[in-house]
């Protein structure tokens, strides 16, 4: 079972792009979103949203302030309510373990000024993406699939 926040923030000026970012692997992961090594490295220049597992007694709306503190150098961003979202699957062919996620998705508008995370080693790259415009393939750890569940799906795959 994993319990998720996430934060979708929207461009102010195109309401399609979405803040996401590509992980520096050398980065602190496991610190900020209990990510560790292989996981990590299993992303390779797949974009992904700001998120993070939640810590232990930790509520979503914590995360999701911590999240906007620790990897957007943030603190003061307003991120609203959560939407909630249950999923459960068999994770892979080989695996037939069931698994069960409990996403807490805030949505909020980004609120203007530079990309300047606190934590620079974080990312190797920060910045607003057009979600349609962008092939599913390319966001990592089912982040895709969590924009389409705000009704933002990624481009299928296959031509433009």
């Amino acid at each position: 079972m994993c319990l998720s926040a996430y934060l979708v923030l929207r461009s102010p000026t195109a309401p399609r792009e979405v803040l996401v970012g590509r992980v520096n692997p050398s980065g602190p992961w496991w610190e900020v979103a209990a990510l560790d090594e292989k996981r990590v490295a299993g992303l390779g220049d797949r974009w992904v949203l700001p998120a993070t597992q939640l810590l232990l007694f930790e509520g979503p709306q914590q995360a999701a302030l911590r999240i906007a503190s620790e990897m957007l150098g943030r603190p003061t961003l307003n991120v609203g309510l959560p939407r909630v979202f249950s999923e459960a699957y068999v994770r892979g062919s080989a695996s037939p373990d069931p698994h069960w996620d409990l996403q807490f998705v805030f949505s909020a508008p980004w609120p203007g000024g530079p990309l300047e995370p606190s934590r620079g080693q974080l990312w190797s790259e920060l910045r607003f993406v057009d979600v349609e415009r962008t092939p599913a393939a390319a966001f990592g750890r089912g982040h895709g699939d969590v924009l389409a569940l705000v009704g933002l799906p990624p481009r299928p795959e296959g031509p433009a």
